[in-house]
C-alpha cells in the first residue's frame, strides 16, 4: 500500500531583522491561530558522495515537534515533495523501508550522517471558516553544521499548504516578499548549508539534456536538423528517466507503478533492437537479456495485477489466492531491486545516456533515416502476422505478432517529433493490433490460472464457479481472436 503525503511548499529567506507581516485576510483565511515555537534537532543521511542531495532528496532523523521521526521527501513536482515517514527507532540506523525507496540513488553504498540542522521553529497556522488548517507559516531561525566545517546560521520562512487553494500560497509569498523576505535560493536546507560539496546529477543531467535538445528543435520548427542519433538518445533518456522515476513508486505498490516502470524497460529494450543500426552493437547487445530479466520480475507483479483486476466480483476463494500470490511477487520483485544485478544494470542505463553508444548511421538526418527503420519494424510485424495462417501453434504466433506490434508502436513513437502526423498514425494503427492481440492474449492467461486454480480445489461448488469463468474467458479470447483480420484490414501501416 502506498504511503506518505503530497508537500506542497514554498521557501523564503528572512534577514535576522525580518518581521512576519499580519496574515489575516488571506484567500480563503478567516482566522490565524496562535504561535507555537518548536526546538528542532535534524540529522541528514546521504552517501560519501552526496547522491541524495544531488537529486533534490533528503534523508533524516529529527527529533522535536509533533512529527519527530524518520522523515524522506522526494521531489514529486514544482514547489512540492512526496514525504514518507518512520519512527524514530535507533538512531543511526536508516530504517530498511526508506532506505529501499533511495536504493536506485544509493545503488549499495552506504547512508551515513552528513549534516545536523539545529531550528527554532515558530509556527502559526492560516485557518478556515470551520477551523480548518489551510496552510501553516514556519518562521525558522537555523544553524547547520556540516562535518568539521564552522556552523552557519541564518532565518527562512516556510508556507506548506495544507487544506487551502494554490491561490493561498500566491498570495501568502506575495504579502512576505513586501515584508521584505526573498524567494529561497535552494529548495530544501541541506541544499543551502551543503552548497558547492553537491555535485551535479551528472546521469540526470545528461538525460534532461537529451530530451531538451530534440523538445527545443520541435517547437523552433528545426526538427529537420535533428540527427537520428539525437532522437534515438532523447527516447532513450526519456525511457531511462521513468525507470527511475517509477522505481520507488513500484516498491510502494503505488497504483500502476509496475506497469509504467515495465513499460519503460520495454520501450528501452525495443529501442535498442529496432534502432541497432544506429547504435554500436558492442555496448548495446548486452544490455538486452538484462533488460529483458528486469522485465521479467516486474511481469510477475503486473501479471497477477492484471487477473485480480479481471476478475473483480469473482469469488472470494479466487481473489484471496490471487492477492496472496500478488503480494509474494512484490516480495520478490523488492528483492530483485535490491540485487547488485539490479545496480548494474542502472549503471549501465546512466552510461548509456552519458556516453552515447552511437554508430556511423547516427549522423545522418533524422527525416531521411528514421522512415526505413519505423517501415522495417512495421515490416517485421506484418511478417508475423502473416505467419499465423500456417503455425503449428497459431496462439504463439499471435504472441509473437502482439510483440512485434509493441516494437513496431515504440519505433513509431520515437519518431513522432520528427515525423509528426505521419508517425502517430503509425503509432495508432500498431497499438490496435497490440491491444486486440492483447485482449485475447489476456484471456488465454487467465484461462490458464482458472485451470490451474480448478486443479487445487476439491469443493464442488468452486470447481463449477471456475468452470463458469472459464468458459467467460474462453469466449472472450475468441472473440478478441476473431476481431484481429478485422482490425488488421483497417490498419494502413507507415506512408511517410
Amino acid at each position: 500500500m502506498a504511503e506518505g503525503h503530497l508537500e506542497i511548499e514554498q521557501k523564503y529567506d528572512a534577514a535576522a531583522g525580518f518581521v512576519l507581516p499580519e496574515l489575516d485576510g488571506l484567500p480563503g483565511v478567516a482566522s490565524v491561530g496562535e504561535p507555537h515555537v518548536h526546538e528542532l534537532h535534524a540529522t541528514y543521511f546521504d552517501t560519501a558522495d552526496l547522491r541524495l542531495a544531488a537529486h533534490k532528496i533528503t534523508l533524516r532523523r529529527r527529533r522535536g515537534g509533533p512529527d519527530a521521526g524518520w522523515h524522506l521527501k522526494m521531489p514529486a513536482g514544482p514547489d512540492s515533495k512526496r514525504e514518507l515517514r518512520a519512527p524514530l527507532g535507533r538512531p543511526l540506523v536508516v530504517p530498511a523501508r526508506l532506505a529501499g525507496l533511495v536504493a536506485a540513488y544509493t545503488r549499495g553504498a552506504e547512508l551515513r550522517p552528513v549534516a545536523t540542522l539545529e531550528t527554532r521553529r515558530t509556527v502559526v497556522r492560516l485557518l478556515g471558516a470551520d477551523g480548518t488548517e489551510l496552510a501553516e507559516v514556519a518562521d525558522d531561525l537555523v544553524t547547520g553544521r556540516c562535518g568539521d566545517a564552522e556552523p552557519r546560521t541564518w532565518r527562512e520562512i516556510e508556507v506548506e499548504l495544507g487544506a487551502g487553494a494554490p491561490d493561498l500560497l500566491k498570495a501568502a509569498g506575495k504579502r512576505l516578499r513586501k515584508a521584505g523576505a526573498k524567494k529561497a535560493k535552494s529548495s530544501s536546507k541541506l541544499g543551502r548549508l551543503l552548497g558547492d560539496a553537491v555535485g551535479p546529477a551528472e546521469a540526470a543531467a545528461a538525460r534532461a539534456a537529451a530530451r531538451s535538445r530534440i523538445a527545443a528543435a520541435t517547437c523552433n520548427g528545426k526538427a529537420p536538423s535533428i540527427t537520428t542519433g539525437e532522437a534515438v538518445m532523447a527516447y532513450l533518456a526519456e525511457q531511462v528517466e521513468a525507470i527511475m522515476h517509477f522505481d520507488p513508486k513500484a516498491r510502494l505498490g503505488e497504483h500502476d507503478a509496475v506497469h509504467r516502470m515495465r513499460v519503460a524497460v520495454r520501450r528501452t529494450r525495443s529501442t535498442l533492437r529496432s534502432y541497432r543500426s544506429v547504435l554500436d552493437a558492442e555496448r548495446t547487445v548486452p544490455l538486452g537479456p538484462e533488460l529483458r530479466w528486469l522485465a521479467q520480475e516486474l511481469g510477475e507483479v503486473r501479471d497477477r495485477e492484471v487477473l485480480r483486476m479481471r476478475f473483480q466480483g469473482a469469488p472470494a476463494f479466487l481473489l484471496d489466492d490471487l492477492e496472496r500470490q500478488e503480494r509474494s511477487a512484490y516480495r520478490r520483485l523488492n528483492l530483485c531491486l535490491k540485487e547488485p544485478r539490479y545496480f548494474a544494470l542502472l549503471d549501465r542505463l546512466d552510461e548509456l545516456v552519458m556516453d552515447p553508444p552511437l554508430a556511423a548511421a547516427a549522423g545522418k538526418k533524422a527525416r531521411k533515416e528514421l522512415p526505413g527503420l519505423v517501415e522495417r519494424a512495421w515490416d517485421r510485424m506484418a511478417g508475423e502476422y502473416a505467419s499465423i495462417r500456417t503455425a503449428d501453434d497459431p496462439d504463439a504466433a499471435r504472441h509473437e505478432t502482439r510483440k512485434a506490434a509493441k516494437r513496431a508502436r515504440y519505433a513509431a513513437e520515437l519518431a513522432v517529433p520528427v515525423l509528426g502526423v505521419a508517425a502517430k498514425r503509425v503509432v495508432k494503427d500498431a497499438k490496435r493490433i497490440q491491444e486486440v492481440l492483447g485482449a485475447h492474449q489476456d484471456g488465454v492467461i487467465a484461462m490458464e490460472h482458472l485451470a490451474a486454480a480448478a486443479k487445487r480445489t476439491k469443493i464442488p461448488a468452486e470447481a463449477f464457479t471456475l468452470g463458469v469463468l472459464y468458459g467467460k474467458e474462453q469466449c472472450e479470447a475468441e472473440s478478441a481472436r476473431d476481431r484481429l483480420a478485422t482490425t488488421w484490414s483497417q490498419t494502413l501501416g507507415p506512408s511517410f
